[in-house]
């Protein structure tokens, strides 16, 4: 039996090596992270940087050219975003692909909606479980029966994160969650991921928003040119450093 001490060191996931090229240039060259539970490590990069590619490698929307994926300690094979959810990895673009004429519940239970006996889709017990994670992740939350194109940006992103929830998620994939919203719908993804955190769920956070990623994330990795420029704890790094990572791909002197 593992002690506390080596579980608590054990990642959640860690990308070794890992490497991907279109035509020839390389999207991703040779970089390797590691997530813990209950933690959000950000992903910071001009776009171009390999960002967005490098995090599609495990949402299984990419298939890697090399390097490895461990899921809690264990070789995973992800070749599609199937393979990912069977390691309860869930991704939430920033599209949120969410379906704009249903509501909450609906969307919740997309292409997984609980059916009575009789093999129809059962609305309210579907509404009724709706309720209960809401009400967990997002309490001021009433809009139950509109359709999700009459939310706010951040009450749809409360129903995208409520339905990776819901699923099992234990690793969430995060793509500029923030993009396009106000201050308190900011705000309110900021406690949404808290919550998340509290939970154990390890969230890797993709954004080209320096002051997101130092109020949301615990640890911050930067990409420049497909190479991971290094990886920092937010406590221990300035703005400023972290812009000089992202441009001059360069590293803060350590003190």
């Amino acid at each position: 039996m593992m002690s506390k001490q080596t579980t608590e060191k054990m990642p959640l996931v860690e990308l070794k090596d890992i490497q991907i090229s279109f035509g020839g240039i390389k999207a991703v060259d040779h970089v390797s992270l590691k997530l813990f539970p209950g933690e959000v490590a950000g992903i910071l990069g001009h776009n171009g940087a390999g960002k967005s590619t490098l995090i599609k490698v495990l949402s299984g929307a990419y298939k890697a050219d090399g390097g490895e994926i461990f899921i809690s300690g264990e070789k995973a094979t992800i070749n599609n975003p199937r393979d990912a959810r069977k390691y309860n990895i869930e991704t939430i673009y920033q599209t949120l692909a969410l379906a704009d004429n249903l509501d909450a519940a609906s969307n919740l239970f997309l292409g997984r909606e609980i059916l009575t006996p009789l093999g129809m889709v059962d609305d309210d017990a579907m509404e009724a479980e709706t309720r209960k994670i809401m009400g967990r992740l997002n309490p001021n939350f009433t809009a139950f029966s509109s359709p999700v194109s009459s939310l706010s940006g951040g009450q749809r992103q409360s129903v995208a994160i409520a339905r990776a929830v819901y699923f099992n998620a234990r690793i969430l994939i995060m793509d500029e969650p923030t993009a396009a919203l106000g201050p308190q719908e900011t705000q309110m993804v900021a406690e949404l991921i808290n919550q998340l955190k509290a939970d154990g769920i390890g969230i890797f956070l993709i954004s080209h928003d320096i002051h997101d990623v130092m109020e949301l994330c615990d640890r911050i990795s930067v990409m420049k040119n497909g190479k991971l420029v290094g990886t920092e704890n937010v406590e221990d790094v300035t703005d400023d450093e972290i812009l000089a990572m992202i441009i001059l791909g360069k590293n803060p002197e350590k003190k």
